[in-house]
């Protein structure tokens, strides 16, 4: 497990160095030329390459395909932080990067949020960190904030990532944070997102290669790899390509709670053709279920904010108990695997602009699928509202009804984001206006195109999750790993061309096509995806006491006045028909049970005497 801190190379930052041992048991450092303190934490050396050159400095924490030697003949090229793009272009894997050259600090994490870089500024010294935890300073929980993350099934970006703490910011997605002399620091954007221009066969090569160097970081120098093999094309592609890489691969599958559902299947037909690798099916007679433990926080509860995979969250435990007995202490999780390669209708939105009557075929399918009328279709698609007006036109319809699918499109930015019935109005109105404001500001979208835009909102909240799900399987010994949020990975999905990837009558394209001759093909010709439902009602009845406890007189969300309990208890009681409508409860029981973990875990910060974060 890693956790650092950054600091330039001041005189003021060396003095925030001093409490650093109160967060930091067995701490660890690096010092910047001059002896002054620049990164300070906790971490295996397994876990960390670094160099030096004369009085430059470069450290890579987490999974990257270099060696000291190269970083060491990288430095003596370099003359400013700036000149690291080329490195951080082509490196397979998923780490953060911390550079002290010429008296500047570049701090850097990964495009999907799995890395994620968090700063503060203390007496005008900007201090950056893995995590809200390891900053110093006094930060609050803000409550608008707040009530935007009850948005279902999760708030639109940039709220989606902005900290719930005051005073806590992150460097935006293709960015890093450059601190200069005087130590004050300043977002430098170092990547765009690539043209989709590569035909099929040759974006499949990309995709394949960039796979491939991802789960070999990963497998170098291990003795044994653990992956999840869930029958689903994204778990199943990881294990193939494991099992070529690692000397010994744990395959891992839930065994589940629908008697139809199809994945055993083709787990099933995927462990056939894994003759040597040792598979784990994790029984419903031991393991835990959906929202099992949810309210107890642990002995170590993460505070960085709400977890989003709440429910899921004493499975992961159980989860990596499981491997880490079974000697891995490094595993593979299919998840971006969707994020990347499921086709997105919001393209057609690009092709009608870019194809004219190209895209004709593309409207078609969807028409025939989602039973579009096609002057709504048409009106949809000449959209042309800013990514700012989108976001603050999504303000006026956050307690509408939900639509159905069918009927008309929607080509926005986004997915019709909705808050759940058991909001109040108080909590309606500060999401409202903290969605107009964001959207007046300027914001830009994470890309210019529609679909693109949605692709790495996506995978960041993904990374985003793979990150904090790493550190709970941390603590068992696990490091949690998604190579489908790798940069390489998510820059060579990004580069296919759209026409050959949006048709809905073809099931992931450009993974299918990547796998081809790895995966058997009886398994890439998988045309279906389970659903979860019965896992979902079944958890629910499980656990309804305990929900409901979570609900009661104590809620703080309630105290705070952003959800009214007595109308959650009431859908607790009487669940609705659609699993759909279940999700906004994850939402809210993760912001709820986070509340709970912050208010018992608060301690006087070491550097003020004041309450600390978290």
């Amino acid at each position: 497990m890693v956790e650092f801190r950054v600091l330039p190379d001041t005189a003021a930052a060396a003095a925030l160095d001093l409490p650093a041992a109160a967060r930091f048991e067995h701490a660890a450092r690096f010092e910047h030329a001059s002896g002054r303190p620049w990164i300070v934490g906790s971490w295996d050396r397994e876990s960390v390459v670094s160099a030096a050159c004369g009085r430059d400095r470069l450290v890579l924490f987490g999974p990257a395909d270099t060696t000291p030697g190269e970083l060491e003949r990288v430095l003596a090229r370099v003359r400013s932080v700036r000149d690291l793009d080329a490195l951080c272009g082509r490196l397979a894997g998923s780490f953060h990067l911390v550079a002290s050259i010429g008296g500047h600090v570049r701090v850097q994490g990964s495009l999907s949020a799995a890395r994620q870089v968090f700063h503060t500024s203390l007496g005008g010294v900007t201090v950056a960190a893995d995590s809200p935890a390891s900053l110093p300073g006094d930060h609050r929980v803000d409550e608008e904030l707040l009530a935007a993350r009850l948005v279902a099934p999760w708030p639109p970006w940039p709220i989606s990532e902005t900290p719930l703490w005051t005073g806590v910011e992150t460097v935006p997605a293709g960015c890093y944070l450059e601190i200069g002399a005087a130590g004050r620091g300043r977002p430098v954007r170092w990547w765009t997102p690539p043209e989709p221009h590569l035909p099929l066969a040759d974006g499949a090569r990309r995709v394949r290669r960039a796979l491939h160097d991802a789960v070999a970081v990963r497998a170098r120098d291990v003795k044994t790899v653990s992956a999840d093999l869930s029958g689903g094309m994204d778990s199943t592609s990881l294990c193939f390509l494991a099992a070529d890489e690692a000397d010994r691969l744990v395959t891992t599958r839930w065994e589940a709670a629908d008697r139809a559902d199809e994945d055993r299947h083709w787990a099933r037909l995927a462990a056939e053709d894994l003759p040597a690798a040792e598979h784990l099916v994790l029984s419903r007679a031991t393991a835990p279920t959906w929202f099992d433990g949810i309210a107890d926080p642990g002995p170590e509860p993460d505070l960085e904010g709400p977890f989003a995979w709440i429910r899921t969250r004493a499975r992961l435990t159980h989860l990596a108990r499981r491997v880490a007995a079974a000697g891995s202490a490094t595993h593979l999780t299919g998840h971006g695997g969707d994020e990347l390669f499921l086709g997105n209708p919001l393209n057609l939105h690009t092709l009608a602009r870019t194809r004219g009557g190209g895209a004709v075929r593309h409207l078609r399918a969807y028409r025939a699928m989602y039973r579009w009328r096609l002057l709504p279709a048409a009106r949809a698609l000449l959209n042309r509202d800013s990514f700012g007006g989108w976001l603050a036109a999504s303000a006026g319809t956050l307690t509408d009804p939900v639509r159905d699918v069918g009927g008309a499109p929607a080509f926005g930015w986004g997915i019709a984001y909705r808050l759940p019935p058991w909001a109040t109005g108080d909590a309606a109105a500060a999401a409202r206006s903290l969605l107009r404001r964001v959207g007046a500001s300027g914001v830009e979208p994470l890309a210019p195109l529609r679909g693109q835009h949605a692709l790495l909102q996506d995978a960041r909240l993904c990374g985003d999750t793979i990150r904090r799900v790493d550190r709970l399987t941390s603590r068992e010994g696990v490091a949690w790993h998604a190579p489908f949020v790798d940069d390489r990975v998510i820059e060579a999905a990004l580069a296919v061309r759209l026409r050959d990837i949006t048709m809905p009558d073809r099931y992931k394209p450009a993974l299918s096509a990547a796998m081809a001759g790895i995966v058997p093909a009886r398994i890439l010709g998988r045309a279906t995806k389970s659903e979860y439902s019965a896992e979902a009602y079944d958890s629910l009845r499980r656990h309804r006491a305990e929900l409901l406890e979570l609900c009661g007189d104590g809620m703080r969300l309630a105290r705070l006045g952003l959800v009214d309990a007595a109308a959650l208890r009431a859908v607790l009681a009487a669940p609705p028909p659609s699993s759909l409508t279940l999700m906004p409860l994850i939402s809210t029981f993760a912001c709820e049970t986070w509340l709970r973990a912050v208010e018992r875990g608060r301690v006087p910060n070491p550097s003020t005497g004041g309450p600390r974060c978290p």
